[in-house]
């Protein structure tokens, strides 16, 4: 599937051969990315695929090489950079192994005791889509939480080695470096021939200022090297002959990312057919839509085979949900931040983002008003090319989903009701964030700006009189638009280390399988520290609470069952989580003793843990109160041992 053509050099790309002008041009959706036709004077060229133009000359010529053997040292240098500039994105965590990602602690925890999850399953041979390691009694569905097993599972050896907090900085790194290249071999070898274009256009791909902003927390949905492998296998359905092959290898692809990222995998299935169904009508090939078709169905069943049973768990199974909470559901993109820089973009302004973004983990659409006037400029110069205009119209429909049920404008909440309001209560779109519809565009502008440099260097090159013009209008215009977008390194803060009460073991002697260990406060959203040494531990050590996406079980509305990002409140947790914000301790009642011995009872403790933080005097104080007796100091921790307490049922406190 090779496109011919020339580079910006004027050198063929990776060997390509121009055919003749005389070859006879292919109505190819190939040619819809890459001919964009120019109103120039020229001789035509040729936009049938290399190996097609000489399977007709030479039906028994050899195979094609393959991409790895076609490298060239523009190439070489191009998968470089997205290295380099991953690490550099990445670098303050590498460079300081004791801290934590400063913007979103949270999830960094949650993921590095994901990463230990996926070391288990392969080392212990545990169930992949459940786990009652933390959040003990009632665990966690793996499947409805992110879990992603398509990583965690091959990163095995460096989960084991070297632990689940390199392992993660390994992850981030990976997955910013592998979606640039990703993208940069699909554009070079499938969509453009120019490797200035594919190397512009992957760069904004994988280091986007959503993509950065996802980075300060979020590896699964940086974690996007899959997507335009699934772009290129998508459009490859309608060959012909090849139904089997090229649907088993597009479901492949597509099981894979539903283990990294469902959302991400949702928005691209969304898009991509859109693209398909609008580029069947123009085109108007009852030929390719019947193969098209065939192959899709192959690719359908393959994956609904391999996914039925994970997705019966996700939805069905114990500790599933039905769709976010209505406070998440409304997160929507304020319209004024399309224009706007992120926080993490060098010419972005922390009091602008924050007022424009829920959060800094959640800056999907900043964009800057240098890359919306030129990406709509270049639709308009490629006009007569039905997948630019296509691509375009993607942008503006996700746009307007990405606005939510409520449009605001500049932080400022409007009367007008977004696209989002007839669709944020369906089923599965209920479980979607609507601002994460921003992000998808960043892809669509990466493969409109590589067409644009595509077709600059063609009109270069046909045109040699226009070449000084043509080279400064498109530097300067790249310059102006993606040069504020440029992305600076993650902010970190120093980071908790694991207690010795758990790096010596002592833990052991408190938790067995038949009891748990709770912290306080416990682990939720504020303090997710528990859930890293649970990790450490390759979670031998069993917690109670979680910050995950659990069920909602509110007694008084039972068919709630939207998700929490936390186990429904019971009075010890929210009593020690109260006093760590700050709020004033309760009187200590023979009540308020009984319910703490019943929480206690219900995680199956074996030891309540407390150690040194804000607020920590206070806690220590109401549960030694609560308990009766005084906690022992041990390995950096105030200890409880409430193991007779649990397993007496005549004991009480007091």
């Amino acid at each position: 599937m090779t496109i011919t053509g020339i580079d910006s050099t004027g050198q063929g790309a990776g060997g390509n051969v121009l055919p003749p002008s005389s070859a006879v041009t292919a109505d190819d959706l190939d040619a819809e990315l890459i001919a964009l036709e120019t109103e120039v004077a020229a001789a035509p060229i040729s936009v049938i695929p290399a190996d097609r133009t000489v399977v007709e000359a030479e039906p028994d010529t050899a195979p094609q090489r393959r991409w790895w053997r076609s490298l060239t040292w523009r190439d070489v240098l191009a998968i470089t950079t997205f290295i380099g500039v991953a690490l550099f994105i990445v670098s303050p965590l590498w460079l300081n192994l004791d801290h934590e990602l400063r913007d979103d602690p949270q999830d960094h925890a949650f993921f590095e005791w994901m990463l230990a999850h996926g070391a288990r399953v392969v080392t212990d041979g545990v169930y992949p889509f459940f786990s009652d390691r933390m959040n003990y009694p009632d665990g966690v569905n793996m499947m409805a939480n992110t879990s992603v097993l398509a990583v965690s599972l091959p990163m095995t050896p460096i989960t084991a080695l070297f632990g689940p907090h390199v392992a993660f900085n390994a992850f981030l790194t990976l997955a910013l470096a592998f979606t640039g290249i990703s993208w940069y071999l699909v554009l070079s070898r499938q969509f453009v021939t120019s490797r200035l274009a594919a190397w512009v256009g992957a760069l904004f791909a994988a280091f986007a200022p959503s993509m950065i902003s996802h980075a300060g927390g979020h590896p699964n949905i940086v974690s996007q090297f899959l997507v335009p492998l699934i772009i290129w296998r998508t459009l490859a359905l309608r060959t012909p002959g090849r139904a089997v092959r090229n649907g088993l290898i597009l479901a492949g692809l597509l099981v894979w990312q539903a283990f990294i990222n469902l959302e991400i995998l949702f928005m691209t299935a969304v898009g991509l057919g859109v693209f398909c169904a609008v580029l069947a009508v123009v085109r108007r090939d009852r030929s390719e839509v019947v193969a098209f078709l065939r192959a899709l169905g192959v690719t359908a069943a393959a994956t609904l085979a391999v996914l039925a049973y994970p997705l019966y768990v996700q939805f069905f199974g114990p500790q599933s949900y039905e769709g976010l909470s209505p406070m998440v559901r409304n997160f929507g993109a304020d319209l004024g931040s399309f224009t706007a820089y992120a926080q993490r973009s060098i010419a972005g302004n922390s009091l602008t983002a924050a007022r424009l973004a829920q959060n800094p983990a959640e800056e999907n659409a900043f964009f800057g008003w240098g890359l919306v006037i030129l990406f709509f400029g270049l639709v308009v110069w490629m006009r007569r090319s039905a997948a630019v205009l296509t691509l375009a119209g993607l942008a503006l429909f996700f746009g307007a989903m990405s606005l939510g049920p409520r449009v605001q404008v500049n932080g400022v909440p409007t009367e007008v009701s977004g696209l989002w309001a007839l669709l944020h209560s369906v089923p599965v779109l209920n479980s979607a964030v609507p601002t994460r519809w921003a992000m998808a565009i960043a892809p669509m502008i990466a493969i409109v700006l590589a067409l644009g440099i595509q077709r600059a260097s063609h009109l270069m090159k046909v045109q040699p009189s226009t070449r000084g013009p043509v080279r400064a209008a498109m530097i300067t215009a790249l310059a102006m638009a993606l040069v504020p977008l440029a992305p600076t390194p993650l902010r970190t803060a120093h980071m908790e280390p694991v207690p010795e009460f758990v790096t010596s073991g002592a833990w052991r002697q408190y938790v067995d399988d038949n009891h748990t260990l709770v912290t306080l406060p416990l682990p939720d959203s504020t303090y997710p520290d528990p859930m890293r040494w649970s990790a450490y531990t390759g979670h031998d050590m069993r917690i109670a609470s979680a910050y995950a996406l659990l069920p909602n079980r509110n007694p008084l509305d039972p068919d709630d069952k939207t998700a929490l990002f936390a186990p429904p409140w019971r009075p010890t947790s929210g009593l020690m989580t109260s006093i760590r914000q700050g709020n004033p301790i309760p009187e200590i009642t023979a009540t308020r003793r009984e319910m703490t011995l019943a929480d206690l009872r219900f995680w199956q403790a074996g030891a309540i843990v407390l150690t040194p933080q804000e607020r920590d005097m206070e806690m220590l104080r109401t549960m030694t109160k609560l308990l009766g007796f005084q906690p022992t100091w041990t390995g950096g921790a105030w200890v409880w041992d409430v193991r007779e307490l649990v397993d007496d049922p005549q004991a009480k406190l007091g």
